[in-house]
């Protein structure tokens, strides 16, 4: 692992104050708590997975340069990472990152995707390398960061089921999108980079043009096209998947909806519950008893 810029490889450390915590190791893959500190971080040294892996970001904007291409992600994102394949990672705003890692035996991966283990690196999805994550996804991954590092033990079966479980939906993708050229992209990069930064306050169409350099119209018509959704569902996703998060551990649910952007406690719940499909009091009693994957 010491050649994977995302576990701190020798010299210069990729990212502030980066730091690994393994939360469940089976036969199927091992899912690890990635973070990092607060301030901003230029490009890491070069690294390289020596394995295929799952990254779910839940906090922060992480661009991933593999390729060629600044792969912007945010919480609303999934990352497919080739083994082998040589990176660098960066950190563009403050406030920190956290990401669940998911490294999947490859004989496990192969069945699940339906490619052999030598073709891994063909699948669409890991050509593609990224692909926007359903709320249900989200709310799967906040679960299980919060039944992982909590006090209650989860035994061998639950865990290699619930991993299971998890690659399973993340592979579960829509059919891809066109390829956007690499101009297009930077542009949706920014506009994400904007909305993480400003996600806590009032967001007008006006203000994100303005932002990233496009008019309002060729910008809502260029994050459609490569987003699939709106910019508006985009950002009420992204405002979601950091209440997730945090619900576990909040107890009150109205300062947590002004913190992460909803103008009330009945707006946050009416959003939460139409993307989720339970209210986030019923999301916090399931996150803090017996693990089980949410319905769909």
């Amino acid at each position: 692992m010491a050649d994977d810029a995302l576990a701190a490889p020798k010299g210069p450390a990729p990212l502030n104050g980066i730091s690994r915590t393994k939360l469940l190791e089976r036969p199927t893959g091992l899912v690890e708590d990635v973070r990092a500190a607060g301030a901003p971080s230029a490009n890491s040294p070069e690294g390289f997975s020596p394995d295929f892996r799952l990254v779910l970001p839940y906090r922060g904007v992480l661009v991933w340069h593999v390729g060629g291409e600044g792969i912007v992600s945010d919480p609303n994102q999934l990352l497919f990472v080739t083994g082998g394949e040589g990176y660098r990672v960066s950190q563009p705003l403050p406030g920190g990152l956290g990401a669940l890692m998911v490294t999947p035996e490859r004989s496990v991966l192969a069945e699940l995707t339906g490619a052999s283990e030598r073709r891994l690196a063909g699948h669409p999805l890991f050509r593609r390398r990224s692909r926007r994550a359903s709320p249900w996804l989200q709310s799967f991954r906040a679960l299980l960061l919060s039944w992982a590092t909590g006090a209650a033990e989860t035994d061998d079966l639950r865990a290699e089921e619930l991993v299971l479980a998890l690659l399973r939906a993340a592979l579960d993708a829509d059919q891809p999108l066109d390829e956007p050229s690499r101009s297009t992209l930077r542009l949706i990069g920014r506009t994400k980079e904007y909305l993480e930064a400003e996600l806590a306050s009032p967001i007008r169409l006006a203000d994100v043009g303005r932002a990233v350099g496009a008019s309002p119209a060729y910008l809502t018509h260029a994050f459609r096209r490569v987003e699939g959704t709106s910019l508006h569902r985009y950002l009420t996703h992204l405002r979601l998947a950091r209440a997730l998060v945090e619900l576990p551990e909040t107890d009150d649910l109205t300062r947590l909806a002004l913190e992460v952007g909803f103008s009330s406690h009945s707006h946050f719940t009416a959003a939460f519950r139409r993307a989720v499909g339970v209210t986030p009091s019923q999301f916090r009693r399931t996150a803090r008893g017996r693990p089980r994957p949410p319905q769909r």
